[in-house]
């Protein structure tokens, strides 16, 4: 590679009075010498220092730090001053850095969300032996997602990766108050009382280990919450979540379960009269049953006249 001394190439015009050979030559057998101005056009100009492709496309990255503001907001706001810009034919603008993976790792929360709902709706349907009071259970999740924002919101934190984490431990935490309540209320069922009594009875004796369960959560998570130790910060939001779910949970669910429960209960007793009974299904089957065993008979005239019952096929004599 051959280049100009930095003296020749202070400004524009040494360049133009650069001597360039050309291919003719003069009488004594050298080549004409004319200037770069004579051939060429020099004009001061920018170029990239470095020129990136991405998918056989030319790639130009536009990178900052942000400070004092959440990346969702910044993300917000670029898009709406895009919206504003006539950007040419053949030019796209997208994000890529932090933004990329803020967006992926929602996608993949609500992926895991969706699995952790439906998961915990088949277990609790076998081990309750219900289809209607798991979602009485279930109904109590978006309850912790209204202590989630408060508890974000109060403390300053925002709602990223660790927050999220937050929110999916909260999924299988929260059922814990439903799952005691209807529990309980099964019990009193099974001895005979009505649904509204035993409902009453499992608030009043499932409070205090409720209640009891829940300060044990909150209390461990506290030095996480407060940001102890190297890293703490980051991890913070975690906890601030979580305890913001408890809170709400625990003091809405002793009001929500109970009352949704009774609600499916009598919504289920309206289908049930449009449905067959297992005792009119039992009994039809036996019927049915009875039926094919049923074994023909034939009745027979003897020799003198007298009718004779035989309860096997009739069989030919020669």
């Amino acid at each position: 590679m051959v280049r100009l001394p930095a003296a020749g190439r202070e400004n524009a015009a040494q360049l133009r009075n650069l001597p360039i050979a050309t291919a003719r030559m003069d009488d004594n057998g050298k080549p004409i010498m004319v200037l770069l101005d004579q051939v060429a056009d020099v004009v001061e100009s920018t170029a990239p220092a470095q020129i990136t492709r991405k998918d056989l496309s030319r790639d130009i990255r536009i990178s900052s730090n942000i400070e004092g503001r959440t990346l969702g907001d910044v993300v917000a706001d670029l898009k709406a001053a895009m919206t504003k810009m006539d950007i040419p034919v053949g030019i796209r603008i997208s994000f890529g850095g932090d933004s990329e993976n803020l967006t992926e790792s929602t996608a993949y929360a609500l992926q895991s969300l969706t699995m952790a709902v439906i998961f915990i709706y088949i277990i609790l349907a076998s081990q309750f032996g219900s289809f209607i009071q798991p979602i009485a259970i279930i109904m109590t999740m978006p309850l912790s997602l209204m202590g989630v924002l408060l508890g974000l919101l109060f403390t300053g934190s925002t709602l990223n990766m660790f927050s999220m984490i937050g929110i999916m431990m909260l999924m299988g935490l929260v059922t814990k108050n439903a799952i005691l309540l209807v529990d309980y209320s099964n019990l009193g069922v099974r001895e005979g009382k009505s649904l509204r009594q035993s409902l009453a009875d499992a608030g009043a004796v499932r409070l205090r280990p409720i209640v009891m369960t829940t300060l044990a959560m909150i209390f461990g998570m506290l030095p996480t919450a407060l940001g102890l130790g190297e890293g703490g910060a980051q991890r913070a939001p975690m906890a601030h979540a979580i305890i913001g779910g408890l809170i709400s949970s625990t003091l809405l669910s002793l009001v929500f379960v109970p009352v949704v429960l009774t609600y499916l209960d009598a919504f289920a007793g309206r289908v049930r009269r449009w449905l067959p009974s297992p005792t009119e299904l039992n009994a039809s089957a036996q019927h049915d049953g009875s039926d094919k065993t049923k074994t023909p008979t034939c009745a027979l005239t003897s020799q003198d006249g007298s009718s004779v019952r035989d309860n096997n096929y009739v069989r030919s004599h020669a």
